[in-house]
């Protein structure tokens, strides 16, 4: 999400080398369990908010040259790739299928030929994420430690919900998705409410990316 912690149009530029965790950072990270404060102030650092921001915009890009050859669309596929985060298969086909029977402008969509974002999997003290790989492509990030302190499919659903544009708001109840950590370890609620669906099905209308402004 950062969960408590922990996401574009061809016309944005992505200045990704200040925003973004690589890979190699990722993997060298610490391996010893960061305790749920440590994640709290990284999720609602303003770095945190430019990752998610950052993979958003990673993310519209990658679909807009997609839609150039296909621009009446009334809806919106996009595409990942789960190959690097094994151990949470479940969790993301589960997330998958979560968002795909919650909304209907966009569609999730499994595939590793064209994925317009992909997931991770890794030791990082600041929790999961949503970033960019610094060449303009989206990835989220599941952090195991985190995983055993928080349930997963709470943790992937949030992240996603970046992809399609939503941002984190760590005050809100369990019953809100982008809450993420907010709540605490005991939510394990990985379902958008009412407004995120709203929100999103806004954002996504006739397979147009609108708002990106509100994105934090």
């Amino acid at each position: 999400m950062r969960l408590a912690k922990p996401a574009l149009t061809a016309a944005l530029g992505l200045a990704a080398a200040a925003l973004v965790t690589s890979p190699a950072t990722a993997a060298s990270a610490p391996t010893a369990p960061a305790s749920a404060s440590s994640y709290a102030t990284y999720e609602k650092s303003g770095e945190n908010a430019k990752a998610n921001r950052a993979f958003y915009q990673a993310v519209m890009d990658s679909v807009a040259k997609k839609r150039a050859a296909n621009p009446g669309a009334q809806s919106v596929t996009v595409v990942y790739d789960a190959s690097a985060a094994p151990s949470f298969a479940q969790e993301i086909a589960s997330s998958t299928q979560i968002w795909n029977s919650s909304v209907g402008n966009v569609q999730l969509q499994a595939g590793s030929s064209g994925a317009d974002f992909s997931y991770r999997e890794g030791n990082d003290s600041r929790g999961s994420y949503a970033s960019t790989d610094g060449h303009g492509r989206g990835y989220i990030f599941i952090d195991y430690s985190q995983a055993q302190e928080y349930d997963p499919t709470r943790i992937t659903a949030h992240e996603t919900g970046h992809v399609l544009g939503l941002p984190d708001h760590y005050e809100g109840p369990c019953s809100e998705l982008m809450s993420g950590g907010g709540p605490g370890p005991s939510c394990t609620n990985p379902n958008p409410d009412a407004n995120e669906r709203a929100e999103v099905e806004s954002l996504w209308q006739n397979g147009l990316v609108k708002g990106l402004d509100k994105v934090s």
